[in-house]
């Protein structure tokens, strides 16, 4: 199974990374807030995750993290 793993208290809630997921499996979490006051990026269902790091390439403030088969 892949893994992605966000910083969420760095997240700014850009959505650049919700744009580049070909899958529409990234969103943002709008029942929570960091403490920045934005929210945050997760994934809905990571079984359908591929790991082509998209929204990681994507992320202005490198806060995602992909890793395929762990």
């Amino acid at each position: 199974m892949n893994r992605v793993t966000f910083k969420t208290e760095l997240c700014k809630g850009c959505g650049l990374c919700v744009t580049a997921c070909p899958k529409k499996i990234v969103f943002l979490d709008k029942s929570i807030l960091n403490e920045k006051g934005y929210h945050p990026a997760t994934v809905t269902d990571i079984e359908k995750c591929i790991a082509c790091a998209m929204c990681a390439t994507m992320c202005p403030d490198v806060v995602i993290k992909v890793e395929r088969g762990v």
